[in-house]
């Protein structure tokens, strides 16, 4: 009996697997070589479709973070394309790998042109994803648990302007029950680490791209559940210092503002984020001479 309610359980679940890749041409690894992006594209589609192949129910939504815009590639927020069935692959595979890439290619071609490199919307793009899960969960059907998570793919520098928005994502996720997993093709992410260990998730960090869809499917296809039956890479220490926000850098001591929890490295009488003005402590009034006794 209860193995049998286990597995009715398990039927009325639904695992919901949101990835955000990171297509601005700004990162290095695509400066370097422009067929990056495109090898990222394809393991991208490979891994999506895998965890499609695992479950029936499981769905998929696929994020385009670019320097100036955050947009869907699956599914098309309108209306689905028309794909025509293929000999030897299943419908919604097709269906995965051409809107992507049809999608993809209209947010490249449609870019405005840049002359210096760009920022990343990470925080951005993983507000959105947030919104969907949020949406998603809402919307489903009584007695339908869904389980979700977000997968960042990004070769971008740490971007330290997107703080606050990274800490509201992060404690948001925490809140929701939603798992964010990060994979940094490029350098270290210190923010982006501490989100995965806020929420439970896992962080790697790949010196190459060779193997990339390998790395995906150990690491990120499994499950929260299961990755604790898995032999996965050790995780590394987190860098939990906070980065001000004048200077956006890394910090041990500073000034923290009263109103909107702003963070400085050096005393401020405004605080640039919210304005406050703050009242300066004026010097000490001198100790009292003692008077000789006669």
């Amino acid at each position: 009996m209860e193995k049998a309610a286990a597995e009715n359980d398990d039927s009325g679940s639904v695992s919901l697997l949101v990835i955000v890749l990171d297509t601005n041409p700004s990162q290095r690894i695509v400066r370097q070589n422009p067929d990056n992006l495109s090898q990222c594209l394809d393991a991208t589609v490979a891994f999506g479709n895998a965890h499609l192949m695992q479950k029936a129910q499981n769905k998929l939504a696929v994020i385009s973070c670019h320097h100036h815009a955050t947009d869907f590639l699956y599914p098309m927020p309108v209306k689905q394309l028309e794909v025509r069935q293929v000999d030897g692959q299943y419908e919604v595979f097709s269906l995965v790998e051409k809107t992507v890439k049809q999608r993809l290619s209209h947010i490249i071609t449609n870019a405005p042109k840049i002359t210096q490199p760009n920022e990343s919307l990470l925080a951005g793009s993983m507000s959105m994803a947030l919104c969907y899960v949020a949406r998603m969960q809402r919307n489903a059907q009584p007695g339908v648990k869904i389980h979700s998570r977000i997968l960042v793919l990004t070769g971008s520098n740490e971007c330290a302007s997107q703080y606050m928005t990274y800490m509201n994502v992060f404690f948001t996720a925490q809140k929701l029950g939603i798992v964010i997993d990060v994979c940094a093709l490029d350098k270290s992410l210190s923010l982006l680490q501490q989100g995965c260990d806020i929420t439970g998730g896992q962080y790697l960090r790949l010196t190459q791209l060779d193997g990339l869809l390998q790395y995906l499917l150990w690491v990120f296809l499994p499950d929260p559940k299961t990755r604790q039956m898995l032999v996965l890479p050790p995780p590394t220490k987190v860098d939990y210092r906070a980065a001000c926000f004048c200077h956006r850098e890394m910090i041990d001591i500073g000034y923290v503002c009263s109103v909107c929890l702003s963070i400085f490295c050096k005393f401020s009488p405004i605080c640039t984020t919210c304005h406050t003005v703050f009242k300066v402590p004026g010097p000490l009034p001198p100790k009292p001479k003692k008077k000789k006794k006669v």
